[in-house]
């Protein structure tokens, strides 16, 4: 489950694939954010036919065959075991997947992160829906899958990563033996050089070395 997560990266130490494919507006209006949610606009990077692009999305998936988005669900996660059979996504699955750049996500009341600080990959898909009066939408969903160690004792589910290197590999549009190839990626990460941390109650963090396994 990935229901919270935070972007407090500053834009100069932003992953290149993303800050190059920014636009100066994009740059201008950038800050860092501590808390994103469901419904919220939050950035991501995804390709078009000239490379990676980074835009602004909502997040929680509206399919594109919907008709009116204000009477369907609009789901924040999606299964990473059923995005090819899922009307909702399976055409996201093969031709719009995206990156969601973060730089911890939360989990009841913890936080989990790098322990180098590092920002990383959310895996998502992405849909744009077209309005008859000609208005567009981009939205977004977070693919999850079964835990690791580190976040099993927190929940049943986590969000996938894409680990750094393989960001267009990830973005591009494929299909057949091609999509299948991308199927190791969406199994449980390796969580080390990972950390949970709680929040005390004098509102500092602290670190649960239990969970570091």
């Amino acid at each position: 489950m990935c229901g919270r997560f935070a972007l407090s990266t500053p834009l100069h130490k932003l992953p290149p694939v993303l800050f190059d494919g920014m636009a100066e507006d994009h740059r201008t209006r950038y800050a860092p954010r501590d808390m994103i949610v469901p419904g919220e606009p939050l950035l991501a990077c995804r390709c078009d036919q000239s490379g990676p692009e980074a835009s602004l999305m909502l997040w929680g998936l509206i399919p594109g065959w919907l008709k009116d988005p204000s009477t369907g669900p609009r789901p924040f996660n999606a299964r990473a075991e059923t995005v090819a059979d899922k009307p909702s996504f399976r055409g996201s699955w093969r031709h719009r997947r995206c990156l969601i750049p973060a730089s911890c996500f939360f989990e009841k009341g913890r936080t989990i992160r790098r322990i180098d600080r590092q920002p990383f990959w959310l895996a998502g898909l992405w849909e744009r829906w077209l309005g008859s009066d000609g208005s567009e939408v981009d939205t977004c969903t977070v693919l999850t899958t079964i835990p690791n160690a580190l976040v099993k004792p927190l929940h049943h589910r986590m969000p996938v990563l894409i680990p750094e290197g393989l960001e267009e590999a990830w973005m591009a549009s494929l299909d057949g033996q091609q999509l299948r190839a991308l199927e190791p990626l969406l199994a449980p990460w390796d969580p080390s050089g990972w950390e949970v941390v709680s929040d005390r109650a004098d509102g500092q963090l602290s670190l649960l070395p239990a969970l570091q396994t």
